[in-house]
């Protein structure tokens, strides 16, 4: 069964029921029911590998013991047993007094989460699909949550306005290759959405660059991973999404705001290695939490806020990557000072410049990729300008970014050990010097010197170029009417 087709077929039981009321909460029902059986494949594992396993949950809570069985309980009692005793006998994990982690995990889904369908015979088929059809317990199926995941986001449309992304597979692969996490190194997503970055890093460390070698180093990795995200559905994801990749505890992904802390108190035992990260853009914080801010760096602006926070968090020598929207390059005011702070404490070596539709069909905003290096001030920028593919003019949902596309910007990426010193200037590639972008008062919207050696396709560039041409026209055109007009009054 196709990923479309087992979602829609779960939404369309659901749809029946009068509790669930719209999208988001037949996505936030789906998402708690996929996750306990989740947990439930995972503990057959540790079963498996370790006799001696003992479960955090409750034997009459297990997946196992309420759910997988399709003669099972259902209608009125299956309700009544998951309002009044699954969800407060799970929530109750989150505060039990010596809960191991996996309790706690367990227990902070359940905080979050709520059961909408008042039909327990609904409910039951929904409980029958999800047992009857999925393996989580299989590599291919672990990989198909994360087609899922973008199922559901896709089909959350409203999940764009407040500048919530979900980042393409291609943009979190390149952005963890080019950051390079090693093991041992403490690598954070402040933002973490749905995963997809921790999840790519630990693809990176165990199966691109197979720095996993022993439990132990599995165990040094799971350490190592910090993630936040401050809203329910999208942590209930992550944690799940940590499940499936593996990560046997992950009590590292917490449900917070990292911009709701006052910006002095993160200190040295809070800074980090590795940032890897596409914060949201496009929304605004809750009035108060500029405050958190020194006063020439307050702004509402969340992806801003993130930005100077990233500097902050950073250790010496620490690396990130991160998105941006066009925005936050010429944007003036506290967006100069933040860039000037940025350039006067790391080394911002690469800006990459992606093209128009990469975030398709959340958005259109043109958005960047920016690496930088904490230590030492920028003294160059190099930038480079990611083309469509021959062929292409647009990406949409058939047609996505590949990551196979970054291949250019691999093989000419270099190192930063010797400062990039391989690096040369092509037709997408070319590099600006500080003292040029302190005269444009830190304004990073720096076009492609060879452009013009290109064709731009660009429709939304193509449809201001068309504006600014008719308007030269009606004022050729009025200019016109004018001499013609006063040729015949001295005719006259």
């Amino acid at each position: 069964m196709s990923v479309a087709t087992l979602v829609k077929s779960i939404q369309d039981i659901m749809r029946k029921d009068t509790g669930v009321d719209g999208d988001a909460q037949r996505i936030s029902q789906i998402v708690w029911m996929i996750f306990m059986k989740i947990f439930d494949d995972r503990e057959k594992e540790w079963e498996l590998m370790s006799p001696e396993y003992t479960s955090p949950i409750p034997s009459r809570f297990r997946w196992r013991n309420w759910a997988s069985n399709p003669e099972g309980m259902t209608g009125a009692e299956l309700v009544d047993f998951i309002n009044n005793d699954l969800f407060p006998g799970l929530r109750n994990l989150a505060v039990t007094a010596g809960a191991d982690a996996r309790a706690r995990v367990v227990g902070a889904m359940f905080e979050d989460g709520y059961n909408y369908m008042k039909n327990g015979t609904l409910l039951r088929q929904v409980a029958n699909k999800i047992e009857e059809d999925v393996d989580f317990t299989t590599r291919s199926d672990r990989h198909l949550l994360g087609d899922i995941y973008e199922k559901i986001l896709k089909d959350l449309q409203s999940a764009g306005n407040a500048g919530e992304y979900y980042t393409p597979r291609a943009v979190t692969q390149f952005i963890v290759a080019m950051v390079d996490p090693r093991l041992g190194e403490t690598i954070l997503d402040p933002a973490c959405g749905t995963g997809g970055f921790l999840t790519c890093a630990i693809d990176y460390l165990s199966e691109t660059t197979k720095q996993i070698k022993t439990a132990e180093d599995k165990r040094i990795m799971e350490q190592s991973l910090r993630g936040i995200e401050k809203k329910p559905l999208p942590h209930m994801l992550t944690t799940t999404n940590m499940l499936l990749h593996g990560i046997d505890d992950p009590s590292f992904i917490h449900r917070d705001n990292y911009l709701a802390k006052p910006y002095t108190s993160w200190g040295p035992n809070d800074r980090v290695n590795c940032i890897i990260t596409n914060p949201p853009f496009g929304g605004m914080e809750e009035d108060g939490t500029e405050n958190n801010f020194p006063r020439n760096l307050r702004t509402r602006e969340t992806a801003d806020l993130f930005l100077a926070l990233l500097i902050r968090l950073l250790k010496s020598n620490g690396r990130a990557g991160i998105v941006l929207p066009d925005g936050t390059l010429f944007g003036e005011g506290v967006k100069t000072r933040i860039k000037e702070h940025l350039l006067t404490e790391c080394n911002l070596h690469t800006i990459v410049r992606l093209p128009n539709g990469v975030f398709a069909p959340y958005t259109g905003i043109k958005t960047n990729l920016l690496f930088f290096t904490k230590g030492e001030p920028t003294k160059n920028i190099w930038y480079y300008e990611h083309p469509y593919p021959e062929g292409v003019t647009s990406y949409n949902k058939t047609n996505p970014m590949r990551f196979e596309e970054f291949q250019p910007e691999t093989d000419w990426w270099g190192e930063e050990s010797d400062g990039f010193a391989s690096r040369v200037e092509n037709e997408h590639a070319w590099k600006v010097s500080i003292d040029n972008v302190k005269a444009r008062n830190y304004n990073l919207d720096i076009k492609n010197p060879h452009e013009g050696e290109l064709i731009n396709y660009d429709p939304d560039e193509l449809l201001a170029d068309f504006a600014k041409q008719r308007s030269e026209i009606r004022e050729l055109r009025d200019q016109l009417k004018n001499i013609l007009g006063d040729a015949l009054e001295n005719d006259k």
